[in-house]
């Protein structure tokens, strides 16, 4: 039974909402600067080290200048650009290109691949799979493999002691250079698939929270209401017994008479507007903030009843009174979503059963759809799968983000989720099960506990 992507009502703000994600996975110009300055004190320390430590002999002064180049390349990115700019993905792929460059030049005067520390060209990659988008990682480790490519034969010697020689197996040499590409590659990949799992869940919960958060406004609109026509019943009051005053000392034949009267009639019309207003969160606020569970399948399902598809509700009272609970903008998406998705792949009928005991209050949503695939029940409630099937479905959308913000509030409500297929002796279709404790669920269970 999967979803549509997005509620018709959040469709709107869909644009800035990409944006916003777009925005927040791009890579800030600090993070790369901070990461050359850990990088260019480790190059420094490892020539000093070196040169001065071990005397062995290589050319120093030409790794210091490439050092002093990327040092350069740094103070130039801080003192140009504020710390908080975000790279574009083309920004970002010249800096971590250069990021492969520069240690590829300093291989190359220390040994090339037979260099302990060739496992570097790794890193750029690495950083870009987990904030950039494929292609630009898949452009940064093509440069990386060329690089290390190159230094597998072209290269100065590994820094030696002077009256030594180091002699690396050329088979040695070529499982150095396949494990460097070999580990790139993977590691690559593994980390593309964790960043991308992460941001896919991260940006699902926050449309989740802008769904429950429009909601919520729209419920507190009477409230609202209510308090503008307090603020104004006051000066409104002022200005009716001042409008009466100038109707009494009116004459009748005067000029003014019918503006005054024009005004006091208008005076009258809104105070009745603001009792009107008022009374959205007066006598009737309570009334409307609770709801039997039927009456909540009911005004579920309503909407529903013109996709081509019959709807029909069923009550099986098992125990005790009906339930009533508070009215909630998150059970009644999470609830419409399933529903609405429902008719979406159903044949001809959606079943919605209600019933409830002294400890549970449950409501099933059944089709005669095509039903789940062993697939889809695997991973179902991710955000931003395919589609179940294409060609079955009546409405847009896929299995994915809206499922993923339906489950989300239903379980926040205190729902236990079960989604299956309906059992073979019934037929083909889909069944998903809601199961409320009703002590959470019933308001008037729970008052009387209190």
């Amino acid at each position: 039974m999967p979803t549509t992507l997005l509620p018709t009502r959040f469709r709107l703000s869909l644009p800035a909402f990409a944006t916003t994600m777009r925005d927040s996975q791009r890579l800030r110009l600090a993070t790369l600067t901070r990461l050359r300055w850990l990088s260019v004190a480790g190059q420094v320390a490892a020539c000093v080290f070196v040169a001065w430590g071990l005397w062995y002999p290589f050319p120093v002064v030409l790794c210091l200048l490439l050092i002093a180049v990327s040092i350069a390349v740094n103070v130039f990115l801080t003192l140009t650009y504020p710390a908080s700019r975000r790279l574009s993905s083309g920004a970002a792929a010249l800096v971590l290109a250069f990021d492969i460059l520069q240690p590829s030049g300093l291989l190359f005067l220390t040994g090339g691949i037979e260099n302990p520390f060739a496992i570097f060209l790794v890193l750029p990659v690495v950083v870009a799979s987990a904030t950039q988008p494929p292609l630009t990682t898949a452009c940064l480790g093509i440069l990386s493999v060329i690089a290390a490519t190159l230094l597998l034969f072209f290269h100065l010697p590994v820094p030696w002691p002077a009256d030594r020689t180091l002699i690396l197996p050329r088979s040695y040499v070529g499982g150095l250079w396949f494990a460097i590409v070999a580990t790139l590659v993977l590691a690559a990949i593994y980390i593309y698939r964790v960043a991308a799992e992460s941001r896919t869940l991260a940006d699902a919960l926050n449309a989740t929270e802008m769904v429950l958060q429009r909601e919520q406004h729209l419920s507190a609109l009477d409230g609202l209401a209510a308090a503008a026509a307090h603020e104004l019943g006051t000066p409104l009051s002022t200005i009716a017994l001042v409008a009466r005053e100038m109707g009494r000392v009116t004459e009748a034949d005067s000029p003014y008479y019918e503006d005054v009267q024009l005004l006091i009639s208008q005076t009258e019309r809104c105070r009745e507007i603001l009792r009107r207003l008022t009374s959205l969160s007066a006598d009737g606020e309570e009334h409307l903030a609770r709801l039997p569970v039927t009456s909540l399948v009911e005004e579920t399902a309503e909407p529903h009843r013109h996709l081509g598809v019959r709807i029909r509700t069923e009550i099986c009272r098992l125990g005790g009174k009906e339930p009533v609970m508070r009215r909630s903008p998150g059970v009644a998406y999470g609830l419409g979503a399933i529903v609405e998705n429902a008719a979406d792949f159903a044949k001809d009928q959606v079943v919605i059963q209600t019933s409830w005991t002294d400890r549970f209050v449950t409501i099933s949503v059944s089709d005669d759809g095509p039903g789940f695939s062993a697939d889809a029940l695997a991973r179902i409630g991710d955000p931003y799968l395919a589609y179940r099937e294409r060609g079955e479905r009546r409405g847009g959308g896929g299995l994915g983000l809206g499922l993923f913000i339906a489950k989300t509030l239903l379980e926040r409500s205190g729902a236990q989720i079960s989604f299956g297929n309906r059992p073979s002796r019934e037929g083909s279709g889909a069944r998903v099960e809601l199961r409320w404790p009703r002590d959470g669920f019933d308001t008037e269970r729970t008052a009387v506990h209190n």
